[in-house]
């Protein structure tokens, strides 16, 4: 069975971004990121395609977007969440990576959380849902990481796990 995994990082008011934007610039959680969504199905809103630009390098790209014409290059489209796991087809692990809307329908449908969170109260315009580590959740992992030259933010790296 596949793994439907979400990878985030957000602000502790739950901010992960601002104008189609993340409102950081974080080198050592995009390295994280990078690591963790190698080699696997990530799946995305059209928004966040858009705000990235390009399809990731070693990835299959799968953007989701109401519009049945939409088309990309080097990506795969697809018109729900449904459709865009299909198209993932039997793997391991696929990765929701946004945005909003993608994070709010997959949150009940996910298996893991990877979860970066910024110890920061940072204005933005875009939520990640609300979720219950108490009840919901089991924290399996997590590695704090002090702010530094290049990390202007504490963050706290968490996998959490469907109880």
């Amino acid at each position: 069975m596949t793994l439907l995994s979400m990878i985030v990082a957000h602000a502790d008011n739950r901010i992960i971004g601002k104008d189609n934007n993340m409102p950081w610039h974080l080198p050592a959680d995009l390295a994280y990121f990078k690591k963790t969504t190698l080699g696997k199905p990530i799946i995305m809103g059209r928004k966040t395609y858009e705000s990235i630009g390009r399809p990731l390098p070693g990835r299959q790209n799968i953007v989701i977007s109401r519009d049945q014409n939409y088309r990309a290059d080097g990506v795969d489209s697809a018109t729900s969440v449904e459709q865009a796991l299909l198209l993932a087809g039997e793997v391991d692990e696929v990765m929701v990576i946004g945005g909003g809307a993608i994070y709010s329908h997959c949150l009940p449908l996910a298996n893991r959380l990877y979860i970066t969170h910024i110890k920061a109260d940072i204005d933005g315009d875009t939520q990640f849902p609300e979720y219950n580590t108490v009840e919901d959740w089991q924290l399996t992992s997590s590695v704090k990481l002090s702010a530094d030259e290049k990390n202007c933010f504490d963050m706290d790296f968490c996998v959490y796990q469907r109880k």
